[in-house]
């Protein structure tokens, strides 16, 4: 059973950043993609920053030149640099994962979500 596990959200003043951390376990044999959500209250989940399975980045106008995707194979674990932030990155972050376990069964889930509060 695969699964994923966030951390690093909280409280920082605009402008400031924060590092948010989604380490999988689980007997992963590939990964289509791995990405970010964020949802913010009254408003729909929305994807923003994708790693596809390349290794490549994509992300949408809204955070792109203030977020960052990276990731760390040997400790399974995708990190969200988000830098500059703003009031309206206020929001719950999820990660979501794509892809096919050891015993070929294909899965996608996601983490169980963490606060991101931008506020001074």
């Amino acid at each position: 059973q695969v699964q994923l596990v966030e951390s690093g959200g909280g409280l920082v003043q605009p402008g400031g950043s924060l590092r948010l951390s989604c380490t999988n376990s689980g007997s992963i044999f590939s990964l289509y993609y791995m990405g970010w959500y964020r949802q913010a209250p009254g408003k729909q989940r929305e994807l923003f920053a994708v790693m596809h399975s390349d290794g490549t980045t994509t992300y949408t106008e809204s955070v792109k030149g203030r977020f960052t995707i990276s990731r760390d194979i040997a400790k399974n674990t995708l990190y969200l640099h988000m830098n500059s932030l703003k009031p309206e990155d206020t929001a719950v972050y999820y990660c979501n994962a794509a892809g096919v376990t050891t015993i070929q069964a294909q899965f996608d889930i996601w983490g169980q979500g963490t606060q991101v509060t931008v506020s001074s």
